[in-house]
């Protein structure tokens, strides 16, 4: 299989979005979903993040989920994080090589290796400056879920970059799934069940899971974040615009302040304030839900103004409307009528709910799955169970090694 199949597979990318703010004063919040606007604490926020990856080993608490369990809390087991040299990062990736780039974004770039016959297939990502890759590190470390890539190991031998060591997900993208020429159509217990999925993800996160005793914002929930296994099911991916305990204070007006996202899929109450919140998450969840049910992007040049975000469509819903109301937006015409009239209904609601505006007035990641579980049919094990991933030839590496400060353009 050709070195292009692979080259748009992994997601890392990261949207900046520079702007410049008033200082504002700390949000104080609840840390109960159901009451309070979404906001994640700080309380504590500091010396939970400032984890040491000095160490040899990480161990983080989990269970390795199986089948269609839900997303429970389960801590029973130890997962040991290995930690790697340099020499061996440099000698998997064949000393960063051009032909197993398969991914990159602005800070990053992403390399398809081969751990052995016991661990597989797996996928390293450089990210330049410690900054960044520690904040990555101390999410991800925190972090076991069967709906959310694995961390392997790391890499923190050197003072400019560093490198995390990652499940590799062999079938792409639900954005090239979903919008890629030429793809199959999913059928729509598939989006179902993704759409279960990726809200038992946000529900781990949000609730304190995993060996954190803190909320995580993933803060870029996109479709092609969304990685899928030969099964279709998904892994949530991308960590690096995450925040953990944070409520977050805004820069003062000397300074621009970066905002991370995604056209199409950023809260707009997020870009007004600069405040991430769980809510940016559910309201990035509700852009996401719509481009399930209806087959569109999330953003699209193509489409006359104003339809060009597909929340605009929205609109013709409102924030009032529930599953026994008109269909007014079209669910994707590729299923030619293949799906359930009822659920398509309760869908297109539940993601008018998610971007109301305050987000207030949103639900939690919990609601949210209970609703999606209240108004789907029964959902069969096919729809979830989770095969061994494929693997890919990993292409000879006769080209001219990549620095690891650059990002290749693909």
């Amino acid at each position: 299989m050709g070195l292009g199949f692979l080259k748009f597979k992994y997601c890392l990318g990261r949207t900046s979005i520079s702007l410049t703010r008033t200082k504002r004063k700390q949000l104080q919040s609840h840390d109960d979903d159901e009451v309070d606007d979404g906001h994640v604490r700080t309380a504590g926020a500091a010396k939970a993040i400032s984890t040491s990856t000095s160490s040899t080993k990480y161990s983080t608490r989990g269970a390795i989920a199986s089948g269609i369990n839900s997303s429970s809390c389960s801590k029973d087991e130890d997962v040991m994080i290995r930690k790697f040299s340099w020499d061996e990062i440099e000698r998997l990736t064949m000393n960063m090589c051009r032909a197993r780039v398969i991914g990159s974004g602005g800070f990053s770039n992403v390399y398809l290796i081969d751990l052995g016959h016991q661990l597989g297939q797996a996928a390293v990502k450089i990210i330049n400056g410690t900054r960044l890759f520690k904040q990555e590190l101390d999410i991800l470390r925190h972090l076991h879920h069967h709906n959310i890539v694995n961390l392997i190991g790391y890499c923190d031998d050197r003072d400019d970059v560093g490198a995390l060591v990652l499940e590799y997900v062999s079938n792409g993208s639900l954005q090239e799934k979903l919008h890629g020429e030429g793809q199959a159509v999913i059928p729509w217990k598939k989006r179902m069940a993704i759409a279960v999925q990726l809200a038992e993800a946000l529900q781990y996160l949000h609730h304190k899971c995993g060996s954190t005793t803190l909320p995580i914002v993933h803060g870029d929930i996109k479709a092609s974040n969304l990685l899928l296994d030969q099964n279709l099911n998904l892994k949530l991916c991308d960590f690096g615009s995450a925040k953990m305990g944070f409520s977050s204070t805004v820069a003062d007006n000397r300074r621009p302040m970066v905002l991370m996202g995604s056209p199409g899929y950023t809260d707009p109450h997020y870009l007004k304030t600069g405040i991430p919140s769980k809510k940016n998450d559910v309201y990035s969840f509700g852009v996401l839900l719509l481009e399930l049910v209806t087959g569109m992007e999330a953003y699209s040049s193509e489409r006359p103004p104003p339809t060009q975000l597909l929340t605009s469509l929205v609109g013709l819903v409102g924030p009032t409307a529930d599953h026994t109301s008109p269909i007014l937006v079209d669910p994707d015409p590729r299923l030619v009528g293949d799906f359930d009239p009822e659920e398509a209904r309760a869908m297109i609601s539940l993601s008018a709910q998610c971007l109301r505006h305050p987000p207030t007035l949103r639900p939690s990641s919990t609601q949210i799955l209970e609703t999606i579980n209240n108004h789907i049919s029964y959902i069969s094990v096919s729809d979830f169970v989770v095969f061994s991933h494929g693997r890919h030839p990993i292409p000879k590496c006769e080209k001219k090694p990549i620095n690891p400060h650059s990002t290749p353009r693909l």
